[in-house]
């Protein structure tokens, strides 16, 4: 076993651990990683699913929703980046902080800790999905043995930490699925049946949601940055090194050079990662909206994967359904590594903050995250035994974060205008622009809920 003066803690901030930022864009481009982190994530239960099953219920008239879902988050996720690199402090620790009722912790922590046994379903059903495609090949076993084994499997390499090479190889295939599904887009162009420029510039003006109110609510919460990915940004920037390589706040112009020069590095690894899942988004969405929805085909229950592979097979030809299944089977595995592996840091922060143990003692820190290895993989199985019905689990799990988005938003402002250090406040344009989406957050769950109560 390690002996404890050889772990290192990524989350004390300690002088000997201070280092420049790189000032080149090479060098600013060989820093970034915590958006690629995301974007591996965001691939799976939000545009696989929850985008097409949008395109597919309501065509292309919601392309302006899925637009302002990709671009609208950004700048919160830019604002908790630059609070934890300049402060130190975990998302759930800046959220302690925010004023109102407590019980142990903040209100706020509490809302998050409800969000994420909703959100829980998204991996269920993502695990759902994986065992649909492993029962197509393999029928004598049945979907729900499937999920357990996937489970068991998952469990043993989160814990030994032996799933770097398979989260690299999934990488690998994700980027070539994502490539292959734009291709498929761009191949859709030229087919008259499935697309045409008059409806996509038509989706691009508002228009309410046909189908179903729970998707649009759902897709607008999880196709871009999530609720859970807001919360989890930050961890990956300060286990990235952002926060320790700026150092102690001391409130020497040194350590502003610092912290501004590392908050410069996150910026471009916001909109970097914004680049690369809004490409991947819209390219769900045209084949959800012009294949899925022209021949009425609604992603559904356990015949979920089966019709979303006419996404490919509609447009490259029957040939391309294994690489349909191969894509869509690392897409979901490695959204359900990358969010389990985020899931398990915040809830062991979670229960640091509850006193039931030292979260200073990074070795402590460490069993508990692996604790909940186990618990946050357990518990997305039990969900889809008990409920079977993987599309609907993403949209729930997605309407829990949609809600969740407008409260994240206007904490975001209380720690930017209280909290923030001065040394490092983001500028004005920033600012207006973090006022305008969690007013625009707000006014999207506001019309949700008046629509569903009203008609």
């Amino acid at each position: 076993m390690m002996s404890k003066k050889n772990i290192f803690d990524p989350y004390q901030l300690r002088p000997e651990n201070i280092e420049d930022s790189p000032s080149t864009y090479w060098g600013i481009f060989r820093r970034i990683g915590p958006g690629l982190i995301l974007a591996s994530s965001i691939v799976g239960s939000g545009e696989l699913i929850a985008t097409t099953v949008l395109g597919a219920e309501n065509g292309y008239t919601l392309l302006w929703l899925i637009i302002l879902s990709c671009f609208i988050k950004i700048v919160v996720q830019n604002e908790l980046g630059r609070y934890a690199i300049a402060t130190g402090e975990t998302t759930l620790e800046a959220f302690n902080r925010v004023p109102g009722p407590r019980l142990g912790v903040s209100w706020l922590v509490w809302a998050w800790f409800l969000m994420i046994m909703f959100t829980l379903m998204q991996i269920g059903a993502m695990l759902g999905g994986i065992s649909e495609i492993l029962n197509g090949l393999m029928p004598s076993v049945s979907i729900v043995s499937w999920v357990w084994i996937i489970n068991l499997l998952t469990v043993v390499l989160l814990i030994t930490g032996r799933y770097w090479v398979v989260e690299r190889v999934s990488m690998g295939l994700v980027i070539s699925f994502t490539v292959l599904t734009v291709s498929s887009a761009f191949v859709m162009l030229k087919q008259p049946q499935f697309f045409s420029w008059s409806e996509v510039l038509s989706g691009l003006s508002f228009h309410p949601p046909v189908g179903g109110l729970i998707t649009a609510v759902a897709a607008f919460g999880i196709t871009g940055v999530g609720a859970s990915e807001l919360i989890v940004y930050p961890y990956w920037c300060i286990e990235k090194g952002y926060a320790r390589f700026s150092g102690p706040r001391d409130e020497t112009l040194a350590w502003k050079l610092r912290a501004s020069g590392w908050i410069r590095v996150m910026g471009v690894d916001v909109v970097n990662s914004m680049v690369i899942y809004t490409f991947a988004t819209i390219a769900f969405y045209f084949l959800g909206a012009g294949i899925l929805h022209e021949q009425g085909l609604i992603p559904k229950g356990s015949d979920m994967i089966r019709v979303l592979s006419n996404m490919f097979t509609q447009t490259l030809g029957a040939w391309s359904l294994p690489l349909f299944l191969g894509g869509a089977f690392a897409v979901l595995y490695s959204t359900i590594f990358a969010g389990t592996a985020a899931n398990c840091r915040v809830f062991a922060d979670f229960t640091g903050m509850l006193k039931l143990y030292n979260k200073n003692d990074y070795t402590k820190r460490l069993f508990v995250t692996r604790i909940f290895v186990v618990i946050l993989m357990f518990v997305p199985s039990l969900y889809f035994m008990f409920l079977q019905a993987p599309v609907l689990m993403v949209l729930i799990g997605g309407a829990a974060q949609a809600i969740m988005l407008p409260i994240i938003g206007f904490a975001t402002l209380y720690l930017r205008y209280w909290h923030m250090p001065k040394q490092i406040l983001p500028k004005h344009w920033i600012t207006a622009g973090l006022w305008i989406s969690s007013i625009i957050m707000a006014f999207m769950m506001g019309y949700s809920f008046i629509q569903r109560v009203f008609g």
